[in-house]
């Protein structure tokens, strides 16, 4: 077996560490979740948590970053597929959101997360960069699909995304308590208002 540099080793630590962290605040809650916790769920001490994050919060930030990037290449293989304008609306409606428990109790650990860093100004600041970021990535390829398929929005591209991201964490939490709630439901008719069809506006 070949060993591993120390570089390597390190990677191989902070990628456990980010796989535990998920598994850890998604099953506790960010409150609950301790950072001993995310270091015995990953096979290390705190203080490799604390070497590679500095702390929960650093956690969290480093797991955001990784969906970040995995949301956005959905998204663009998504929209890359739409022909239409009930396709673009179908990408960003996804279907898995209704039934998705995991995805439920990820809205809660967020929701506990924006909470909690209210008081943590600089963890907040490093929070809304990333989203920022996240959302003007998702703005530009969402503007390069409508003018593909011939659609204007009906509000600005860069509130269409912060409005998606707001109501899709929204409905979640809604559903938590109320499964009955039309999560896709709610999203396609928000969608279909926000992105008119072109064949009826002329």
């Amino acid at each position: 077996m070949t060993r591993l540099t120390r570089a390597e080793q390190q990677q191989l630590t902070h990628e456990k560490l980010i796989e535990a962290g998920r598994a850890v605040l998604v099953r506790r809650g960010f409150l609950a979740a301790t950072v001993e916790e995310i270091a015995a769920e990953a096979g290390y001490t705190r203080g490799a948590v604390y070497k590679h994050f500095g702390g929960k919060e650093g956690v969290w930030l480093a797991i955001i970053d990784a969906r970040a990037e995995a949301h956005l290449d959905l998204i663009k293989t998504a929209l890359g597929q739409a022909s239409s304008r009930d396709d673009l609306i179908a990408a960003l409606t996804p279907s898995a959101i209704a039934d998705d428990e995991e995805a439920a109790r990820w809205s809660r650990t967020t929701a506990e997360f924006a909470a909690a860093v209210t008081r943590l100004p600089e963890t907040a600041a490093a929070a809304v960069s990333a989203q920022r970021q996240h959302e003007e990535e998702i703005v530009a390829v969402l503007d390069e699909h409508c003018q593909r398929l011939g659609i204007t929005p009906a509000v600005p591209l860069p509130q269409v995304v912060v409005l998606l991201g707001a109501l899709s964490g929204g409905l979640a939490l809604r559903r938590g308590i109320d499964p009955d709630t039309d999560v896709a439901g709610v999203l396609a008719g928000t969608l279909a208002a926000v992105f008119p069809d072109p064949r009826r506006n002329p």
